[in-house]
């Protein structure tokens, strides 16, 4: 008794690329785990603005974790030391110390990046 086994790799590359076959499901599980550790690891309420998607890119499906929270970029990128004024005010109100303060203008120290969208990726891979 013999046997022969064929192999189709066209057939098999379609099966890979169904909606819904084995390599989507697999990219959904680690897309919807890399969104979990960033909405975790983002500081604040900027968790609350991460979100994830699969979509269909130029070579096949492609797992997109995206933040639209207004500031981002300067958690991300950090920013430098920079002075803050009023703008439709007189002057700047902020509490300190339980008791409130006003100013004309605050010499902001500037903010140290944090990358945690690129430190989800790392960890849920």
């Amino acid at each position: 008794m013999s046997v022969e086994v064929r192999i189709d790799p066209g057939r098999i590359v379609r099966l890979l690329r169904l909606r819904g076959g084995i390599a989507e499901r697999g990219l959904r599980r680690r897309t919807e785990r890399v969104a979990n550790l960033a909405e975790r690891k983002a500081p604040g309420s900027m968790g609350d603005y991460v979100a994830w998607k699969i979509e269909q890119g130029p070579n096949g499906f492609q797992g997109v974790v995206t933040c639209d929270h207004p500031a981002v970029r300067f958690v991300l990128d950090g920013t430098r030391p920079h002075v803050i004024r009023p703008r439709r005010a007189k002057a700047l109100r902020f509490d300190m110390g339980g008791r409130m303060v006003f100013a004309k203008k605050v010499n902001h120290p500037g903010t140290r990046a944090n990358n945690f969208l690129g430190e989800a990726l790392r960890e849920g891979r």
